[in-house]
């Protein structure tokens, strides 16, 4: 009964491995037949469904340069864009400033490089 059952996978085990070749194989011989039909190709260009970028302007450029002009051109817009920005800036900024940090004890101060001088250069480029 063991025999039977190891030689039962083993028979499986080919024919799981040699149908996929069979059919492939069947294939091959379909693509190489010169009778065999065959279906239209058809061509589909990417750029079928392209929409140009601003192509749904809903109002022609004329109008929109003749507003932008009637308020005040470009500086309104730049005035627009500074008080946004104050506005934005006043509501973060807190209430009260805070305390710089004491400094520390640990660490030396920093000696400042007398005006007019340069540290000595580290390599040399050139020949």
């Amino acid at each position: 009964m063991k025999q039977n059952l190891s030689a039962n996978i083993a028979v499986m085990c080919i024919c799981i491995g040699v149908g996929p070749a069979l059919a492939a194989a069947n294939s091959v011989t379909e693509a190489a037949d010169a009778s065999a039909k065959v279906p239209p190709t058809v061509y589909q260009s990417p750029f079928s469904d392209y929409r140009a970028m601003g192509a749904d302007l809903s109002t022609p450029w004329k109008d929109a340069n003749d507003t932008v002009r009637s308020i005040g051109g470009w500086q309104a817009y730049a005035k627009e864009a500074a008080e946004a920005a104050k506005a934005a800036a006043s509501k973060s900024r807190p209430a009260t400033a805070p305390t710089p940090p004491a400094p520390s004890s640990t660490k030396p101060p920093a000696r400042a490089v007398p005006p007019g001088t340069l540290p000595a250069p580290q390599h040399k480029h050139g020949g």
